[in-house]
């Protein structure tokens, strides 16, 4: 069947994009706005980001972000490898079913529920709120997105390399760590950007996990733009949507890079 691009097809996919990226772009210009007005242009200036810089509550706010966002990503993407393997190699245990459920979980539950739920076993257990709690909050939803990332590549996993490691005379640990761990690493890597993009973006679960001297960077910004959209945050807004920006794409690129290389391995094996 012949498939043509038409009309409507261009029509619906260039009022999709504007919808969604408009609003970004004009965002991004006016943070380099002369204007103390962000709704009037006054020339171009990056005097904002000069602000920025000396504005000590959005810079404690940013330590307080990217610390937040490297520990639970780096733990999620451990425990959410760990549980990928489980899943994939595990075979049939009891309780598999609960499991992968209590897994996939946070994918479907609404933010709003598993911070309230993290609020209260925090409250239950009494560990006060602060970044530790921010980082168990976001280690429990962003493993779940890891693991699915990790798990997608070890089901094409050609078994036949670890087996002939463990033929050779490795261990089942030497061989995973030599021999597994080498070949997934793109999608751990993958995993991970994707964990610190979550935890970098994530306002609704630090909300409810988050103490007085522990605020992130969106809870901050999302308390200045109450009282008002000042050019300081139209430029930090910029920053981080690079920062996303960057992170998502090395992620695209790793995964691509990634299926190519297993399809040359698959093309060199065949012949």
């Amino acid at each position: 069947m012949n498939r043509r691009f038409s009309w409507f097809n261009a029509t619906s996919l260039t009022l999709g994009f504007a919808f969604l990226y408009i609003p970004i772009v004009i965002l991004v210009i006016y943070s380099f706005n002369e204007s103390k007005l962000v709704t009037v242009w006054a020339g171009f200036s990056t005097k904002w980001y000069g602000e920025l810089i000396k504005n000590e509550a959005f810079l404690d706010a940013a330590k307080v972000t990217i610390q937040v966002a490297i520990l639970s990503s780096t733990f999620a993407t451990v425990l959410g490898t760990m549980a990928a393997y489980v899943m994939v190699r595990g075979g049939r245990f009891m309780g598999r079913t609960l499991f992968t459920g209590m897994i996939y979980a946070p994918l479907v539950m609404p933010e709003v529920i598993t911070g309230l739920s993290l609020l209260l076993l925090f409250i239950s257990i009494g560990l006060d709120r602060g970044v530790t709690t921010i980082v168990l909050a976001h280690t429990t939803f962003s493993l779940c997105y890891v693991s699915v990332v990790v798990s997608s590549r070890l089901v094409s996993f050609d078994r036949s390399i670890e087996e002939a490691a463990l033929d050779l005379g490795c261990t089942p640990f030497d061989a995973f760590r030599s021999v597994t761990l080498p070949i997934i690493a793109p999608a751990v890597i993958s995993g991970w950007l994707l964990a610190f993009t979550l935890s970098l973006d994530d306002l609704v679960i630090a909300s409810f996990t988050s103490g007085p001297s522990s605020t992130t960077l969106p809870i901050k910004i999302f308390s200045a733009v109450r009282l008002g959209v000042s050019p300081e945050i139209n430029a930090l807004s910029t920053i981080m949507i690079s920062i996303v920006t960057v992170g998502v794409i090395t992620a695209s690129l790793i995964s691509k890079r990634s299926i190519t290389r297993r399809r040359d391995e698959e093309q060199k094996a065949d012949q």
